[in-house]
């Protein structure tokens, strides 16, 4: 076995994981996480980040 071969063996490995990478990112399963994912721009603040009280407050 040259290193070459092993080489080849890489790419073509490589450039099967990209595919089935690309196929699984891309299926219709996926559709409603990709919707999720694109409103997370347009949602507050306030769901992104836990509460905390204000500086001088206590949180009782």
């Amino acid at each position: 076995m040259d290193v070459n071969d092993l080489r080849i063996a890489v790419t073509v490995a490589g450039l099967v994981l990209f595919i089935a990478l690309v196929l699984h990112t891309w299926s219709r399963r996926r559709s409603a996480d990709h919707a999720a994912a694109a409103a997370l721009p347009f949602t507050g603040d306030e769901l992104a980040r836990p509460q905390q009280p204000a500086r001088g407050e206590r949180g009782e």
